[in-house]
């Protein structure tokens, strides 16, 4: 399901304590572990991130901004002391001397590391794995399992792609559930995510495609832009301005998409008058194969997300 609520509206609980009437009359969605259990609660969570890069950065001045956390109860490490500054800088929050101390002093944590550093990262913090620990995943192919393999059989793990229009707050996040993530669980990342832009929870299997969609679609569409730029300056308009407009006309039209709901389809039909200037140019996008290649570009992208995943 997609959601862009506001994240202050999605209350949630978290407690961490004795199960007591709501299971036998069967009103709980928490998880058991041993003999506690554990759900969330947006007021008082603490968020850690592993990993303190341009895109733990986005997130942490998406729930500060959104008025969903404080810098007080986020912390951040890094292995790369620049990297700790600069979100240090950006957001206010604490830095953490190891991540076994982000472990230490959070709830909910953010493992937000290249997938190559995963493997290190996991067996660094295993042992410091607690039944209240929720780990959020913004690695590309790195499969749930792999997570909960590597971090212990009552790991929590949660899998997200994510994309880097987050960075102005306009991302499209996809999310799968590990095997013993709970619906609290869920609703607590997609409240986290909606700060951000907009989220839905998918299969792990779908985590693929939507990498080669909305995770490498920002790429795409910025050579769309640059492409249409340089149209207009071939016609005569300054960089500048063919720049602005080309940007501005995407930014409107995928507005047009979300807040009409009507198909591209029909939204492109209304553009287009018998015999005028918009059918010629979609004749000149047609003949270069332009719809082919985008469709292309997202299943090799896919594709190139399976190998990945497959290690």
């Amino acid at each position: 399901m997609l959601s862009g609520r506001n994240p202050k509206r999605d209350v949630v609980a978290w407690s961490t304590g004795k199960l007591r009437n709501r299971v036998s009359s069967g009103q709980t969605n928490c998880q058991l572990v041993g003999k506690e259990v554990v759900s969330h609660d947006l007021a008082t969570v603490r968020i850690g991130f592993i990993g303190a890069g341009q895109m733990a950065t986005a997130l942490a001045k998406g729930f500060l901004s959104a008025g969903v956390l404080t810098p007080d109860r986020i912390i951040a490490a890094d292995a790369y002391p620049a990297a700790s500054e600069s979100f240090q800088s950006k957001t206010n929050a604490r830095i953490a001397a190891s991540n076994r101390d982000v472990c230490k002093q959070t709830d909910v944590i953010f493992l937000a590391v290249k997938p190559q550093q995963m493997s290190a990262v996991l067996s660094d913090i295993r042992m410091s794995v607690e039944s209240r620990h929720l780990f959020v995943s913004i690695a590309a192919g790195v499969p749930l399992k792999r997570l909960e393999d590597s971090l212990g059989n009552h790991c929590r793990a949660i899998r997200v792609m994510p994309n880097t229009p987050c960075l102005v707050g306009a991302g499209a996040a996809a999310y799968a559930l590990g095997s013993t993530a709970t619906a609290d669980d869920s609703q607590l990342v997609q409240s986290l995510l909606n700060t951000v832009g907009v989220s839905a929870q998918v299969a792990e299997s779908l985590l693929d495609p939507i990498t080669g969609l909305s995770g490498s679609g920002p790429a795409f569409v910025y050579m769309m832009i640059e492409a249409l730029s340089d149209g207009g300056v071939r016609a005569g308009l300054p960089r500048e301005l063919a720049t602005k407009f080309a940007a501005q006309t995407v930014f409107g039209a995928a507005r047009m998409v979300l807040e009409t709901q009507q198909h591209p389809g029909v939204l492109k039909d209304a553009v287009t008058s018998p015999g005028g200037t918009t059918i010629a140019g979609i004749q000149a996008l047609e003949n270069a194969g332009v719809r082919g290649a985008l469709m292309t570009a997202v299943m090799s992208a896919t594709e190139r997300s399976r190998q990945l995943s497959q290690g």
